[in-house]
């Protein structure tokens, strides 16, 4: 946001001295200034102006592998365009990673990932970053949902190697490593990039940190939050069963291999601490009541299959809830919410009017009602796709784009 640094600033003085210069002596006294500023020194800008990233990917899962194809294809182009060069100079999981002092081909980076022998250690994961010759910005990008991962941020940071995120742990985890982390960014002056925790790509932290870095109060924060979730009760209606709209949804790829992980509404209750953190609240994860959706006797199944194949004898209840939503014009949806007065947040499945933004969802859409000191009784609206690897590692490449802006590159 605050993207004029350095030789950014000296060419908007020089423009602004050429163009606002009426005799020769205020033209010299401008120009020399404007020689003198760029002149300043910049140790994060490469001798072609430049901004250079030494980047380490950990989670080249799902996530992690369309934000290295996206990387692959459009790299060239903000290279050209904006003067941002990221090399990727190491891939990470949780068995072992690849090293490389060059940057990485990302046409066939799979082929040498599976070649690669070296045992993962993010530690030394961290020190190859820190390494580089060149005079470089090194950050590392968590496409993981791995707690051992989130365990290393406060140790990447105190390095000074700034963290990029689309793993929820942290911002939802224990509160005195989360602020650990954010003490970090300011003691250290490293930068904490985390957009995609909540919405996948959607622009919804990113607006909720406008607000408050503006002035605005923050007074409740109310959405679906899961794609999963959406879907199912989108598409639950009269005449379905909802065991077989989770099975429908599973064959699609919208569930996680384990259904209850979905069901269980823990990830949705990630998303609510993450954003009362956001508003201002000190909430631990254990603070959040949540309304399960999975039945008790299947909680001890030992199989996703045996789940499954036992949904079916508790339709029942499901759909009274739903019959009911329906005789009063209203559906059901499975919200989280988070309100600030009242110091505390929720998840719940609640019957919302036909009329509702709630209501009008399709597919596996996101939505997100944001009412602040300023957005009353109106609330700022954020809805689209909140679920998927593309749109996911789209955000995240965003939030890359973010960081050099701080670096020097054009906003």
């Amino acid at each position: 946001f605050f993207s004029m640094a350095f030789l950014p600033i000296a060419r908007w003085f020089t423009l602004r001295a050429s163009a606002s210069a009426r005799h020769t002596t205020s033209k010299k006294k401008n120009l020399t200034f404007a020689a003198a500023a760029s002149a300043m020194p910049n140790p994060m800008r490469t001798k072609n102006d430049d901004v250079k990233l030494a980047l380490g990917l950990v989670g080249p899962g799902l996530v992690g592998k369309a934000l290295l194809d996206q990387m692959r294809d459009y790299l060239p182009v903000l290279r050209e365009t904006r003067g941002i060069d990221v090399s990727v100079l190491g891939i990470a999981n949780s068995r072992k990673m690849l090293l490389s002092d060059r940057a990485i081909d990302l046409s066939n980076w799979q082929q040498v990932f599976n070649e690669a022998t070296h045992p993962s250690d993010l530690v030394g994961f961290r020190d190859h970053l820190l390494t580089c010759k060149d005079p470089v910005v090194p950050v590392i990008v968590d496409c993981s949902a791995s707690d051992h991962v989130s365990d290393f941020y406060k140790i990447w940071m105190e390095s000074g190697v700034h963290v990029v995120t689309a793993n929820k742990k942290v911002n939802s985890g224990p509160l005195e490593r989360y602020q650990a982390v954010r003490s970090l960014q300011k003691d250290r002056k490293v930068h904490y990039f985390y957009e995609t925790t909540v919405g996948a790509g959607l622009p919804v932290i990113s607006t909720i940190k406008g607000l408050v870095d503006s002035g605005d109060r923050i007074a409740s924060v109310e959405g679906v939050f899961s794609g999963t979730l959406s879907y199912l009760f989108n598409n639950f209606k009269a005449g379905a069963r909802f065991s077989e709209i989770v099975a429908e949804a599973k064959a699609s790829g919208y569930t996680e291999p384990d259904p209850r992980d979905d069901l269980s509404g823990t990830d949705v209750a990630r998303k609510v601490a993450n954003l009362a953190r956001e508003s201002g609240l000190e909430l631990e994860l254990s603070d959040i009541p949540v309304r399960s959706l999975v039945p008790k006797e299947l909680e001890s199944c030992e199989t996703s299959e045996e789940f499954m194949r036992r949904l079916p004898e508790f339709d029942g209840e499901m759909t009274r809830l739903q019959e009911e939503a329906a005789r009063a014009g209203e559906v059901l949806r499975y919200v989280g919410s988070v309100d600030v007065a009242a110091g505390k947040g929720s998840v719940e499945l609640r019957n919302f009017p036909a009329s509702h933004p709630f209501a009008q969802l399709g597919g596996t859409d996101n939505i997100v009602l944001i009412r602040t000191k300023r957005y009353d009784p109106q609330p700022l609206v954020v809805t689209g796709p909140g679920a998927g690897a593309d749109v996911t590692a789209g955000g995240v490449f965003a939030d890359l784009v973010k960081l050099c802006a701080h670096f020097g590159a054009p906003s």
